[in-house]
């Protein structure tokens, strides 16, 4: 269904069941799956020189909420869902079920794994590498210049299971290894060892993040985090994290 306000182009390629909102529009070298729906007052396939002349493709079931503008030439597995006001730039290639939050930006040239969960206010700098089931939490800021204003660009890596937590500040060019846990508030200026928790201004190791209790089970360790949290990830990487972690503790 597409709304009579919304401006579609006869080139962009609709897959079965895609809805259209108000006033949305959506440009000539788009591809979006089925059963996607695109609310009002966004713009999909925004042109730019820098996406040379590579379509946005956009998988099925997939939810772009309002106000929410992407430029041309990135890929979008399926299940992409965004909130308000979301802002992704050209060349990225992002895995199944990447959520990104109200009001965050995506600078592009970015490549994002599986089941990455962004919070709202993120902002994830131009050459960014994530790995797979990463969270970062609202007001994250990872960056890519080592001495701005420059044409240098040095993307942060962080890899898989990692979690950022809110106002945490990547510099450029770190590492931040498996299992890692990252205080909030924390300026990483160098990278991270896999299963530590670093936190401060600068960033330091505090212990290893397996050490820390769940608060309401003290008996138990609450990393790795698949071991007691999989809320909202389907049964085929429940079974996988049962091979990985063991059975779900709580």
């Amino acid at each position: 269904m597409i709304h009579n306000t919304a401006i579609v182009s006869p080139q962009a390629k609709l897959g079965k069941n895609v809805k259209i909102g108000h006033f949305s529009v959506i440009h000539d070298n788009v591809v979006i799956g089925d059963n996607t729906t695109i609310e009002g007052f966004c713009e999909i396939g925004y042109p730019t020189a820098l996406a040379t002349n590579k379509p946005l493709i956009i998988g099925n079931d997939s939810l772009i909420r309002s106000h929410s503008l992407f430029y041309a030439g990135s890929i979008f597995k399926d299940k992409l869902t965004t909130g308000h006001r979301v802002t992704v730039r050209e060349n990225t290639q992002a895995g199944i079920n990447l959520q990104i939050g109200t009001l965050s930006d995506i600078q592009g040239d970015c490549i994002i794994g599986d089941y990455v969960r962004t919070h709202s206010n993120v902002h994830i700098g131009k050459n960014s590498r994530i790995g797979n089931y990463i969270w970062i939490f609202p007001y994250v800021v990872l960056t890519n210049d080592p001495h701005p204003p420059s044409e240098t660009m040095l993307g942060v890596t962080i890899k898989d299971y990692a979690i950022i937590s809110t106002m945490a500040v990547i510099l450029p060019g770190i590492t931040v290894h498996e299992h890692t846990l990252v205080g909030a508030h924390s300026l990483v200026n160098r990278d991270v060892r896999a299963g530590m928790l670093v936190a401060g201004n600068p960033a330091k190791e505090i212990c290893e993040a397996a050490s820390i209790k769940l608060r309401e089970h003290p008996e138990l360790s609450a990393y790795p985090w698949p071991r007691h949290f999989d809320k909202g990830y389907p049964d085929s990487v429940k079974t996988v994290w049962r091979d990985l972690f063991g059975n779900k503790v709580i």
